[in-house]
């Protein structure tokens, strides 16, 4: 079986973990860490209120009644224009990874994204108790800024910035200043004419792709054609059982399973994430609307202690095998609790190890399906905060589901079921080392006789 994952899966997999596209969406998406998550706990901090009343009447009694002005103040500054950062992102490390600066390419994209969106959005007012539905320049839904907009800004930032850097070595194109020329001068004219011709072929895109589509903007078609159907496939059991099949697969044979697929689960993961935070911000009640593989759900729920759940493995090891494993308890442990796990994963090891496969693959794909149906049941709440990886498991049930007690209830089942998976492995590879001891002992006082 190795050596069929050597010869047929590392090659692909290798090579779609170097695909600079999609390494550019990843590192955008990750380096916007700081804000998603100042957004998400400024949504969650204003919802505890509602949770939590004590809480809620301790806020009000200090800062007012309007006390959660300020949460609301900070997503619209994060998540209401996610998509915007998003483009700048993307389009600056796409760039950077053919070697130039990035600077010109994502101020020349996001004018790209800018130019393709609506000027006039529809406006509904109540008049004489009569809803009156007409346009109005420049009265743009957010949607078309937030993480509804993510899969049409993430295309426009790749596609420009590909145009850009090429039309930007056509030498024909270049304006070349005199030597006595300051040099941020002299670069912004040397891409002047293929800055200008990326936006113009951009709106005349634009102007046919509404002719062709009786008015409708690319975000709108996007959203109608593709990504609607897109995220219910992705929102579903059989993509969260394949999905976590691969990454630990790819564990298993040394390769960073959730760093080579997260370029294409990433933006579907934070999109739905994000949807179901502005829900959450909106008060919305109906538990349908939201998605239930969003944002920090494998986080919460599946890596515990890391991928493969390795924390179950570190209190199975302290059962029943405290003294053999005393060292790797020790290195591992403490780590384990803040979802770091490459003590384990490299030092017991787990990675090309046959005797650990089926625990540390098969039972997050166990606990993933537990997870899913609970959540889409309703038995537990949705995901409605991120909370950063490292957040140590039933801790951080609780806090993405909205200080639920439910969320912190499914990690503690999952972590007990993750042990219970991995202690007949633990028993089995303490006897077997106990075997091959005994034998190695045998050997030497033959030889030694």
């Amino acid at each position: 079986m190795m050596t069929f994952i050597d010869k047929y899966i590392m090659p692909g997999a290798v090579k779609v973990g170097n695909n600079r596209h999609l390494l550019a969406i990843r590192d955008t998406l990750i380096g916007m860490i700081a804000i998603t998550m100042i957004g998400s706990f400024a949504v969650l901090f204003n919802n505890l209120g509602q949770v939590i009343k004590p809480y809620g009447r301790m806020m009000e009694a200090i800062f007012g009644p309007a006390w959660n002005t300020l949460g609301g103040d900070i997503w619209f500054g994060t998540f209401a224009f996610m998509t915007v950062f998003a483009v700048f992102g993307i389009s600056y490390k796409l760039a950077r990874s053919y070697g130039d600066d990035g600077f010109e390419a994502m101020l020349v994209s996001a004018a790209c994204f800018f130019l393709l969106l609506p000027q006039i959005g529809n406006v509904t007012l109540t008049i004489d108790d009569k809803d009156v539905t007409g346009g109005a320049w420049g009265f743009i839904s957010v949607n078309y800024f937030n993480a509804t907009a993510l899969f049409t800004g993430i295309v426009v930032a790749l596609i420009a910035t590909e145009i850009f850097v090429r039309l930007s070595r056509v030498k024909y194109l270049v304006i070349k200043l005199p030597d006595g020329v300051p040099p941020a001068v002299a670069r912004s004219f040397a891409k002047l004419v293929p800055g200008m011709a990326t936006i113009f072929i951009a709106g005349v895109f634009g102007l046919l792709f509404r002719k062709a589509t009786d008015g409708q903007v690319l975000n709108d078609w996007l959203g109608k054609v593709i990504v609607s159907p897109l995220q219910s496939a992705v929102d579903s059991l059989p993509f969260a059982i394949l999905l976590v099949f691969l990454v630990h697969l790819l564990w298993m044979i040394g390769l960073h399973g959730p760093n080579i697929l997260g370029g294409i689960t990433t933006p579907l993961f934070e999109s739905s994430g994000v949807k179901n935070i502005d829900l959450y911000a909106k008060g919305v009640k109906d538990m349908d609307q939201y998605g239930v593989l969003a944002g920090s759900f494998l986080d919460a729920f599946v890596y515990l202690g890391g991928s493969g759940a390795t924390l179950g493995l570190i209190i199975a090891m302290i059962i029943a095998g405290r003294k053999r494993y005393k060292q790797m308890i020790a290195l591992g442990g403490a780590p384990g609790v803040f979802q770091i796990n490459e003590p384990i994963l490299f030092g017991l090891p787990i990675v090309l190890n046959p005797m650990w496969f089926i625990p540390f693959v098969l039972g997050p794909v166990i606990t993933t399906v537990i997870s899913y149906i609970a959540v889409s049941s309703g038995m537990v709440f949705p995901i409605v905060a991120k909370i950063p990886w490292v957040t140590p498991p039933i801790v951080g049930g609780f806090l993405a589901t909205g200080g639920h007690v439910s969320g912190a209830i499914l990690a503690a089942i999952n972590l007990v079921i993750s042990t219970a998976i991995y202690l007949p492995f633990v028993y089995a590879q303490v006897k077997i080392d106990t075997k091959n001891e005994t034998e190695i002992t045998k050997d030497s006082e033959t030889l030694n006789v």
